[in-house]
C-alpha cells in the first residue's frame, strides 16, 4: 500500500513538473513570438491615441478600455480559432497569409513615407475626426476596433508562423498568451501616452515646487513630439518587419533571388564587422525592400483606384 502511495506521489510530482515546464515553455515562446510582431505592435500603439483626440479627458480611459476589450475579442474569439482551423485543414495557406500580411505592412509603411514626402498623405484615414457628441463615441470605438482587427490579424499570423511546428494545444496556449500580452502592453502604453499630458498639466498647476511645475510643463510640451517619434518608429518597424516577411516567404514560395541578394549583402558585413552590424544591415535592407515592395503595392492600389474611378464616372 505504501509503495503504491509513493508511486502515486511520484506520478503527481512528475505531472506537476511537466506542467510547470509547459508553462515555462509557453511563456518563453510567447515572449519570443511577441518580438517577431514588433512592427505591427509599435504601429498599433502609434495609431490608437489618435482615436481619443478631442475627447473629454474623463472619457479617454473608458474609450481605451472598450477598444482593449474589442481587441481581445478580435484576437481570441475570431482570429485565433480561425488560424488554428486553417493550420489543421490547410497549412499550406500560412505562407500566403504571411506574404499578404508582409505586403500589407510594406504598403502601409510606403504609403506613410510617400505621403510625408509628397505632402499628400491620407491623414483623414489615420486620424479619425472625433465628433464631440456622446453618441459619436460608439462610432469611434467601432472604427478603432475594425482597424485593430487588421493589425491583430497581422500579429496573430506572424505569431502563428513561429509556433507552426508545435502541437495543437501548445499553439493555442502560446497564441492566447501572445494575444493577451500584446493587447495589454499596447493599450496600457496607449493609456499612459494619452494621460501623460493631463499628468503634466496637473503637475504644472498644482505642484508645490518650481521644479515640479517645470517638469509638468515639460511633459505637456513633450507629448506631441513623443507621438511623432512613436509614429516614425512605427513606420520604420512596419517596413522592416513587412520587408523581412516578404523576403522570407518569397524564398519559401520559390522566388529566392531577393533573399539571396540580401544574404549576399549581410554576410560580408557580418564577417567583417561582427554580428551587431550584420543585424543592422539585415534590418536596413529589409526596410529598403519593404519600401520598394510597398511602393509597388501602393502603385497598384492607386492605379486600380483610378481605373475604377474612370469606370464609375458618368458619360458626358
Amino acid at each position: 500500500m505504501a509503495g503504491g502511495l509513493f508511486a502515486l506521489l511520484d506520478d503527481v510530482a512528475l505531472i506537476a513538473r511537466s506542467a510547470a515546464s509547459s508553462v515555462d515553455d509557453v511563456a518563453a515562446l510567447a515572449g519570443k513570438t511577441s518580438v517577431k510582431a514588433a512592427g505591427v505592435v509599435v504601429d498599433d500603439a502609434a495609431v490608437t491615441p489618435q482615436y481619443v483626440e478631442g475627447i473629454k479627458p474623463q472619457r479617454e480611459l473608458p474609450m481605451i478600455w472598450r477598444i482593449t476589450k474589442g481587441s481581445l475579442r478580435n484576437k481570441l474569439v475570431f482570429i485565433l480559432p480561425a488560424l488554428l482551423l486553417l493550420d489543421w485543414l490547410a497549412p499550406w495557406i500560412l505562407p500566403w497569409l504571411l506574404l499578404a500580411g508582409g505586403t500589407y505592412l510594406s504598403y502601409e509603411g510606403a504609403h506613410k513615407v510617400w505621403g510625408k514626402l509628397t505632402g499628400h498623405g491620407h491623414a483623414d484615414d489615420e486620424e479619425p475626426a472625433v465628433e464631440r457628441g456622446p453618441e459619436a463615441e460608439d462610432t469611434v470605438v467601432r472604427g478603432a476596433i475594425t482597424t485593430d482587427f487588421i493589425l491583430s490579424l497581422e500579429i496573430m499570423v506572424i505569431s502563428m508562423n513561429e509556433v507552426a511546428d508545435l502541437g495543437f494545444w501548445m499553439q493555442a496556449a502560446v497564441l492566447a498568451v501572445v494575444a493577451v500580452l500584446i493587447t495589454v502592453g499596447v493599450y496600457g502604453a496607449v493609456g499612459l501616452i494619452v494621460k501623460m499630458d493631463d499628468v503634466g498639466l496637473h503637475l504644472h498647476q498644482n505642484a508645490s515646487t518650481s521644479g515640479g511645475r517645470s517638469f509638468g510643463a515639460g511633459l505637456v510640451k513633450a507629448m506631441p513630439h513623443v507621438l511623432r517619434v512613436v509614429t516614425v518608429i512605427g513606420t520604420v518597424a512596419m517596413l522592416w518587419v513587412g520587408g523581412h516577411i516578404v523576403l522570407v516567404e518569397l524564398d519559401a514560395l520559390g522566388v529566392p533571388w531577393p533573399y539571396a541578394v540580401q544574404h549576399g549583402i549581410v554576410e560580408p558585413v557580418t564577417h567583417a564587422a561582427g554580428a551587431f552590424l550584420g543585424w543592422l544591415t539585415e534590418t536596413a535592407t529589409s526596410a529598403v525592400w519593404g519600401l520598394l515592395w510597398g511602393s509597388v503595392a501602393l502603385g497598384v492600389v492607386l492605379l486600380v483606384g483610378r481605373l475604377r474611378g474612370k469606370k464609375a464616372a458618368p458619360a458626358h
